[in-house]
């Protein structure tokens, strides 16, 4: 049983967990590990953590800007792994890498997988996989014992929903709005996600239910999330960092944000 699992297994009944997503080496090259470990103390239950690729397709403008940086900012994927090195040193909070197929491809599937297990990553989220050819990296993922996440949409078919369940491993990634990654009007997402998440109970029954895309606020997270064993905040994240950085504080003011995220306070 890995990190992903343990959080899972030791979730309070009512508990909603929290993962936030942010793009390694943005703001700057030293700042990642920091920003995880703030996180964490100021109520993270997962990290997810992107690898910045120059074609980010399913991502709008925000974390598109964050990778750009961060590719600007000399980020390679040795230095992710060397980040996850440096968390786990200090932490034990789940780490699943987050990006797209092509800078795996390059890197190499079976030395991508077993370095990312080495240096302490515990899952995998790759958005442009389609669910029939992700053999091309399960067999890899699971010889070093890493979850392979799927995600599911509104206009995702009950079936391919069902099949989503059974190729993920802990948990399946809810996009609650079709279109790219960004924060949205709560209320926009609210309204439509109840009715999808409720389709996504009926047929997701072997992993557990994280819903993402559009959530800004503590509100937003717990409305969306209501019938959802947790939410992921990404967009609303970097436009914080994007807000503050670099003014003096600029941690601090991030920090905040994640404890009412979390807390509502």
């Amino acid at each position: 049983m890995n990190r992903i699992q343990n959080v899972f297994n030791n979730k309070k009944a009512d508990e909603k967990l929290m993962s936030l997503f942010i793009t390694a080496g943005y703001p700057d090259l030293e700042s990642t590990v920091d920003l995880i470990l703030g996180f964490e103390e100021n109520g993270a239950d997962i990290i997810e953590l992107g690898m910045p690729f120059s074609d980010p397709l399913a991502d709008g403008p925000t974390i598109q800007h964050s990778s750009d940086e961060a590719i600007q900012n000399g980020i390679t994927m040795n230095k992710i792994f060397e980040m996850v090195k440096e968390v786990r040193k200090q932490s034990e909070i789940p780490i699943i890498l987050m990006g797209y197929m092509n800078p795996v491809l390059r890197y190499g599937i079976s030395a991508f997988t077993q370095k990312a297990a080495e240096a302490g990553v515990d899952g995998l989220i790759i958005p442009d996989i389609p669910l029939e050819e992700d053999g091309i990296i399960k067999e890899h993922a699971a010889a070093n014992n890493l979850d392979v996440i799927h995600l599911v949409a509104p206009n995702t078919s009950n079936s391919r929903m069902k099949l989503a369940d059974e190729n993920s491993q802990g948990f399946v990634y809810c996009v609650s709005v079709t279109g790219v990654t960004g924060a949205r009007d709560g209320d926009e997402v609210s309204k439509s996600v109840s009715r999808f998440i409720e389709r996504v109970r009926s047929n997701i029954t072997q992993n557990p239910v994280m819903v993402g895309f559009g959530i800004k606020t503590h509100n937003d997270a717990q409305n969306i999330a209501s019938n959802a064993d947790g939410f992921i905040v990404g967009s609303a994240l970097i436009d914080t960092i994007k807000n503050h950085y670099p003014n003096e504080g600029w941690q601090s003011e991030l920090f905040s944000f994640v404890h009412s995220l979390k807390f509502g306070n």
